[in-house]
């Protein structure tokens, strides 16, 4: 995949590089093992981090080609959900709403819609 240019330079993966808004760190796509997801932050994967990860945990995508499993299982889930209405899952707060994305609060505090 090709990014383009960038403000500080420009990058070229398969998967795009985000600078964080100060500009000042390069946030990427990283695995995560199931054991992490209660701690971790998308700050937490920038370019200057994954060297050190890598290091410490090895490579995490070892072994996926090996991990075969027949998506039609999650694909038909989802067509299941949309079919009832269910969205998708809302984003942390400090992402923009995304069209189709469900209310941000708890049902207790929603508001009535409008009509």
């Amino acid at each position: 995949m090709w990014a383009g240019p960038r403000r500080r330079g420009t990058a070229a993966s398969t998967s795009t590089a985000a600078s964080s808004p100060s500009g000042t760190s390069a946030f990427v796509s990283a695995p995560v093992a199931w054991d992490e997801l209660p701690d971790v932050e998308t700050e937490d994967f920038t370019i200057g981090s994954m060297p050190a990860r890598f290091a410490r945990l090895g490579d995490l995508h070892a072994g996926i080609d090996e991990a075969v499993c027949d998506l039609r299982v999650l694909l038909d889930w989802v067509e299941r959900e949309e079919a009832d209405g269910v969205g998708e899952a809302p984003y942390p707060p400090n992402f923009p709403k995304m069209p189709g994305e469900p209310k941000r609060v708890q049902p207790s505090r929603a508001r009535p819609e409008d009509d």
